[in-house]
């Protein structure tokens, strides 16, 4: 899609509300889980320092059936990863740090400007973050071998954001919590597994009956992207 480079915040938003609507449930109850038990919010999300509209989930889920979830939105909507956390997990060995602004006032242009304002502070920063509500949620997440991907220990990694939210201004930022949480991305590369064996290999294998359910979910997607795409001009090679 040529011009989707060029789609607005309003416009990815749009979009992922009708992913919400008409995908979501179905993945999830896909997995047996009740669509009720679970919230699931069009939200901005950042990822090394750009702001887009993204899906966050929370659910009181087991880490197996969280996992197996997170693989399944993964495998249908094709991303690289999707990341499972767990904040009230005290004996996890992610650092977090919860930034909450006043009520109603985070919005995609304020977590954006949060988000360089932090990575201002402190080179590492503008790795990424999710967001619900009002609360701008940054992890400290690592690799395979420990080590955070932000190039900061947990301590230099809260410092940065406490300074950021002091000098912020308008509106103003309260680190509200930090501590330790349980962290991890669940993905595929699609470039070396084109058909997702990273994602069915946790769900169960090609042939297994929740695979075969994405897959018809993702025909379904798939009738979306094009649809909308062909509707905002996304498709148009000028």
């Amino acid at each position: 899609m040529p011009r989707l480079s060029q789609a607005s915040y309003d416009d990815r938003a749009a979009f992922s509300a009708e992913v919400l609507k008409e995908i979501v449930p179905k993945i999830i109850i896909a997995n047996g889980i009740d669509p009720a038990t679970l919230e699931t919010e069009v939200t901005p999300g950042g990822y090394l320092l750009k702001t887009n509209a993204s899906l966050q989930t929370e659910g009181d889920l087991d880490d197996t059936a969280a996992d197996r979830l997170a693989g399944s939105l993964g495998y249908v909507f094709r991303q690289y990863s999707v990341l499972a956390s767990r904040l009230d997990d005290t004996t996890g060995k992610t650092g977090f740090v919860v930034v909450r602004f006043p009520q109603d006032s985070l919005n995609a242009t304020v977590a954006q400007k949060f988000f360089e304002a932090a990575d201002a502070t402190k080179k590492g920063l503008g790795g990424g973050y999710t967001a619900f509500g009002d609360e701008q949620i940054f992890l400290n997440v690592t690799n395979t071998e420990g080590k955070p991907y932000s190039g900061l220990d947990d301590a230099t990694f809260e410092d940065g954001l406490k300074r950021a939210a002091s000098s912020f201004g308008d509106p103003e930022p309260k680190i509200s919590s930090s501590g330790k949480a349980t962290a991890r991305f669940i993905g595929n590369d699609w470039e070396a597994s084109k058909r997702g064996e990273d994602y069915q290999s946790l769900l169960g294998g090609p042939d297994s009956e929740l695979v075969k359910k994405l897959d018809e979910i993702g025909k379904d997607y798939a009738s979306l992207v094009a649809k909308t795409a062909e509707s905002n001009g996304w498709n148009r090679d000028e």
